[in-house]
């Protein structure tokens, strides 16, 4: 079996142990943010922060719901780096946004923050802020999903299934669950775009 071949499998193998049920409940969670008018906040470092600026347009565009990450300014984001420290940056972004109890965090990650290993401290951070404040708390990780799956009222774990490959099939499958969430009945507002301009086929004669 060639590299890519094997890919593919880990993928269809990741897809078939998804947990569904921890699907629902975050779209829940995200159908009763829209409904109390609170906002979405997602959280993600690296290529998970690309995602998360993705998944921003996605649950505006689609789904209606008003959603920021702060990895989106580049400007404050490293301004408070600099001048505050790394580990910092999200929970003092989240204050700036007068994080309350109506919001809803979502974490992209692919170990969900540790603070003992000082991997992603600020994801720690920002999560430990939405404790103080009451504010719920969902996630897509992966490996043991760290704090997040800790602190996560709701969260979606990607399985391992292949120990050399965690990271690219975690950020991968950030991207399949979010589609998910956005597409599912029960939150999507507004058509997308392809998918609006189908014709329907004329019946035979």
């Amino acid at each position: 079996m060639n590299a890519s071949a094997r890919h593919l499998q880990e993928t269809v193998q990741i897809a078939s142990l998804i947990d569904t049920a921890a699907c629902e409940a975050c779209v829940r969670e995200l159908v009763e943010v829209r409904a109390r008018g609170g906002r979405l906040f997602i959280l993600g470092v690296g290529g998970s922060a690309a995602n998360a600026s993705h998944a921003v347009n996605d649950f505006r565009k689609i789904a209606g719901i008003e959603a920021y990450a702060p990895t989106d300014n580049v400007s404050e984001l490293t301004a408070r780096t600099n001048d505050e420290g790394w580990a910092s940056v999200f929970a003092e972004w989240l204050r700036g946004s007068r994080l309350t109890s109506r919001d809803l965090l979502l974490v992209f990650s692919v170990g969900g923050g540790s603070l003992e290993r000082n991997v992603s401290p600020n994801l720690v951070e920002a999560l430990q802020l939405g404790q103080q404040v009451g504010c719920r708390i969902i996630g897509i990780v992966g490996k043991d999903g760290g704090y997040t799956a800790k602190a996560a009222h709701a969260c979606v774990l990607i399985p391992t299934v292949n120990p050399d490959a965690i990271t690219p099939h975690a950020e991968a499958f950030q991207a399949v669950v979010w589609h998910l969430w956005v597409s599912h009945p029960d939150l999507k507002a507004r058509a997308t775009k392809w998918e609006s301009l189908a014709v329907p086929t004329a019946p035979a004669r």
